[in-house]
């Protein structure tokens, strides 16, 4: 399975990123070593949206906290960048894929990474993984 992290990512020329405590939904908390990662940049924090292929290096889940009965699963990624994104991918050209039931993988990174603001890591489908590697030169 592949992953997608959006986060604050200051450096989007760096050959590894690190991210301590990150937020996962729709299935990225079963990220781990090997896996291959797509990272987008929040626009959030000033960044372009799709910016670089990557594979995780260490996944490490962040222990629960005691006493709270409800708490979003947390993991740690250590990732080494493969590749970076040839054209734009971001918040923008996302928005108008808003038919949730479509079934097209832009509409899913729409829901997944935009309809919540919140940075995150997330699980996709094998379309989804496929359209963001038509991002990147093979």
């Amino acid at each position: 399975m592949a992953f997608a992290i959006k986060a604050e990512i200051r450096d989007v020329r760096a050959k590894t990123f690190t991210f301590v405590a990150q937020k996962t939904m729709y299935g990225g908390k079963h990220v781990a070593q090997g896996d291959m990662i797509f990272l987008f940049a929040s626009e959030n924090q000033g960044g372009q949206g799709l910016i670089a292929r990557g594979v995780v290096t260490a996944a490490e889940p962040v222990a629960k906290k005691r006493g709270i009965a409800r708490q979003t699963p947390l993991v740690t990624l250590s990732i080494k960048r493969t590749a970076l994104a040839l054209q734009p991918l971001g918040r923008r050209e996302l928005r108008p894929l808003t038919d949730w039931k479509d079934g097209r993988p832009g509409t899913e990174l729409n829901f997944k990474l935009y309809r919540q603001a919140t940075n995150k890591i997330i699980g996709l489908s094998d379309q989804a993984a496929a359209f963001l590697a038509s991002f990147f030169r093979s």
